[in-house]
């Protein structure tokens, strides 16, 4: 009996305890912020109200590299002739075994995305990048922030009201959330010129004439990427082709996450792309890759490059640093450093825009070409003084170029900087990107295209006949572009040195307009494959 009333007291208080405990655990989980990945200058557009509840929102999750510190070291000595490692280039597998997140990190994010009332859609490969989608409300609860419809610019876009939150188990976890505003679309830098073709612009003949391609570098073997949100007619590829008899391979398509939808006036633009590759490097095979004109596009588009392998890729869309998101900036950027340990090449037009490349007034650069594991290209004014030989070039005043305000200067640059920076400097190499054009036939007719966007598909081809050679006499490719160019600079480029984008002007040596000069392509591949 005695027992009994020592149990009996113990119980009673157990049951108050009992009760009392659900006030305990109402407190909120500790939740952590991604503060790079707010949308700026929301106060000054119009807010039009809530997005609908049921409005369906597709993301993509990206996650934190692993080993950042031995992936440096890695992109270095497999693209460094003086290394043992050179020409060491890892496969996608060994990449993701070795620096992307683990298994347990993808699992947290999916079961939490899941738990949240998202569909998981899919994981690239890398393990960098997690799609999801679902109506507007779980989005929001998933992300512990608000979506709303703004105005601003004669645009009509949604975006996150402010910082998506998320638990505090995936701190470090989590890098970026694509997709949360569709604020902003990249563009394209090539603009039709005012008189046809195709004697209106500059053509396959002249163009590999002026950049020392022969004829025996036609870039068989090799394939290039191209970067596209939109798509294109191959009837016009068929009609260039057959003008110039380039005998090329027809284009092969890659969609990448549904595709880039209809055809728009971004059309012009992929069509310039396949056809500046085809007159450099005629025998390349080119696949285009078609993404939604989104974050979460873009992201995707980059994974599928990578694992794709492609060894070159030529890029003629971007949008100012300023009109990005930290965060997003820093997703794409893990995935061309995969590319770099990779030994892909990638060419991104420096922009149209002149070094204002945010269009406000202020000194700005264009991303991806401002990116380190990315060779910006700008654009030049060629002449030629025959159907064979280059004359001269001037800076293109539309040519970007300038100052990245998001990556620090790096070694390759280290000692061509301008200035006392501590930045990334823009362009790298130049090309052809004035008004005289490029000849090109695209929705059914005869015209010129100019802009950066001619230029990068130009340094594209010159790449895969640069590779083409190199397979040809057992040596390593071009790899991750910037450090073998930088190397070689001195005297195997054509130097421009008078011209300007507005704030800077072109000079001997690198500069800010046309970096370090446009291609001399045998001397590149005469002092760049050893």
């Amino acid at each position: 009996m005695k027992t009994v009333r020592i149990i009996g007291a113990l119980v009673a208080p157990l049951a108050i305890a009992a009760v009392a405990a659900p006030i305990a655990l109402a407190a909120p989980a500790p939740k952590v912020t991604l503060a790079a990945d707010a949308v700026a200058g929301l106060a000054q557009a119009q807010q039009l109200g809530a997005v609908a509840a049921d409005q369906k929102i597709s993301v993509a999750v990206s996650l934190n590299l692993r080993n950042g510190a031995e992936l440096d070291r890695t992109i270095a000595a497999v693209n460094d002739p003086h290394s043992a490692q050179y020409g060491h280039f890892l496969t996608p597998e060994q990449f993701t075994a070795r620096f992307g997140p683990t298994s347990d990190q993808v699992d947290r994010v999916t079961n939490y995305l899941r738990g949240q009332g998202l569909s998981v859609d899919s994981v690239s490969g890398n393990h960098l990048t997690v799609d999801a989608s679902g109506p507007a409300a779980a989005v929001q609860k998933a992300f512990g922030t608000t979506l709303q419809n703004y105005r601003a610019g004669g645009r009509s876009f949604y975006a996150n009201a402010s910082a998506p939150t998320l638990p505090a188990e995936l701190s470090g976890v989590v890098l970026d959330v694509a997709g949360l505003n569709n604020r902003q679309i990249r563009v394209h830098h090539g603009t039709v010129a005012p008189h046809a073709g195709p004697g209106g612009g500059f053509t396959p003949t002249q163009l590999k004439g002026a950049y020392d391609v022969s004829s025996a570098n036609n870039g068989t073997g090799q394939t290039v990427a191209l970067w596209e949100f939109d798509g294109f007619q191959q009837s016009n590829i068929t009609k260039y082709d057959s003008n110039y008899n380039t005998g090329s391979p027809t284009p092969k398509v890659q969609k990448v996450s549904g595709g880039s939808g209809a055809l728009g006036d971004g059309q012009v633009e992929v069509e310039l792309d396949i056809e500046a590759v085809q007159a450099i490097a005629p025998k390349a095979n080119i696949t285009v890759f078609e993404a939604p004109n989104t974050d979460q596009g873009e992201v995707d588009l980059a994974n599928a490059i990578v694992a794709s392998k492609i060894s070159v890729t030529s890029i003629s869309w971007g949008l100012s640093e300023k009109g990005r998101t930290t965060s997003g900036i820093q997703a794409v950027d893990n995935v061309f450093k995969q590319g770099a340990a990779q030994g892909q090449s990638f060419f991104a037009a420096s922009g149209d825009s002149g070094s204002d490349d945010n269009g406000d007034g202020s000194t700005s650069v264009d991303y991806p070409a401002s990116d380190p594991y990315v060779t910006g290209v700008g654009g030049t004014n060629l002449s030629t003084s025959t159907t064979t030989s280059w004359k001269s070039e001037t800076a293109w005043n539309g040519s970007g170029g300038g100052t990245s305000t998001v990556f620090a200067l790096p070694s390759f640059q280290s000692g061509v900087k301008v200035g006392s920076t501590g930045k990334r400097q823009v362009p790298d190499v130049s090309a052809q990107g004035g008004p005289t054009g490029i000849s090109v036939y695209t929705q059914g007719q005869w015209t010129s295209v100019y802009g950066t966007s001619g230029a990068a598909p130009i340094w594209a081809g010159v790449a895969a006949v640069y590779n083409q050679s190199a397979a040809a006499q057992g040596k390593t490719g071009l790899g991750s572009a910037n450090t073998k160019l930088y190397s070689i600079a001195a005297s195997n480029f054509h130097d421009i040195t008078s011209g300007s984008n507005g704030a800077y002007k072109a000079g001997a040596g690198f500069d800010l307009v046309t970096g370090i000069g446009s291609p001399d392509a045998a001397k590149i591949l005469a002092a760049g494959i050893k």
